[in-house]
């Protein structure tokens, strides 16, 4: 397929945990818009503690296929973001190929459930090393690049409702979202003067392999009490023929609508947000 061209041409995107999931997505939907990509995932188990599924080689794969069948070029490698070094590698080749780099979707991230002081501290550490420690270094690793580039650009942080608000049963998890929007806030005002914009989404209930269902219900089951922290979305789906319909989990596809727009010239007077992806869920 020949290029597209798209609000995005001639721009490059660097994605993290961009195997499967919210990350091909938006590695997709970035690509659709015109971006070259750089896409990462450590294509293989985290740690023990984390139990659903990991990315594998072959969804990486399967991504760089979505990405060149749009006409953009991609770079694509097994990176591990707490692997700081392996992270201003990826970066550098990713500049020596493509020429600059433009906007930032820093998506990996990594989930379980526990009561905080019953889960190890092994449990603890590896949400905290991937979701905080790892989206730190992704920024150490780009911002350089971006700012060397001398284009300004747009950084969108992945985080998730649970970094706005109380969520029994992964308080490790929230404590690790809470963190991005701290540093997404922070990394704004710092970054501002090069024209490098920072943002972060907060999306709820979104349908990927990171939603164990088994897992979560077996909590609620032991802690009803914990139900009420996670309401129902109030908005409804409506169909292109007026149906209305209720939507248990949102598609990655409506998160990467949210993101494009933040990597765009669109949301040029945004830094510094966060932008709640819920379906009006955190106005319970």
């Amino acid at each position: 397929m020949s290029a597209v061209e798209g609000p995005l041409a001639g721009r490059v995107a660097l994605i993290t945990g961009a195997a499967r999931g919210q990350g091909r997505a938006h590695a997709v939907r970035l690509a659709a818009d015109g971006a070259d990509i750089i896409a990462i995932d450590i294509c293989a188990p985290v740690h023990d503690t984390i139990t659903y599924p990991a990315a594998t080689a072959e969804d990486l794969a399967e991504t760089v296929r979505a990405v060149e069948a749009t006409g953009r070029k991609v770079l694509a490698r097994e990176v591990d973001i707490r692997d700081l070094a392996a992270l201003e590698q990826v970066v550098a080749d990713g500049v020596e190929q493509f020429g600059r780099l433009d906007i930032l979707v820093a998506n990996a991230g990594v989930l379980s459930w526990g009561r905080l002081w019953e889960m190890s501290e092994d449990q603890w550490s590896a949400v905290i090393d991937v979701n905080l420690n790892g989206t730190w270094k992704t920024i150490r690793a780009v911002v350089p690049a971006m700012i060397e580039a001398g284009n300004g650009g747009s950084i969108i942080v992945v985080s998730s409702s649970a970094g706005l608000k109380a969520t029994p049963g992964n308080g490790h998890y929230a404590a690790s979202k809470h963190g991005l929007t701290a540093l997404t806030n922070g990394l704004a005002l710092e970054a501002g003067e090069y024209g490098i914009r920072v943002n972060s989404i907060h999306p709820y209930s979104i349908d990927t392999p990171m939603i164990e269902r088994d897992a979560m219900m077996e909590i609620f089951a032991k802690h009803p009490s914990y139900l009420h922290s996670f309401a129902p979305m109030p908005l409804h789906r409506v169909d292109s023929g007026g149906k209305k319909g209720l939507q248990e989990f949102m598609t990655a596809e409506e998160v990467a609508d949210v993101v494009a727009w933040l990597a765009g010239d669109g949301s040029a007077t945004l830094s510094g947000s966060q932008i709640a992806v819920d379906r009006g869920v955190m106005k319970y």
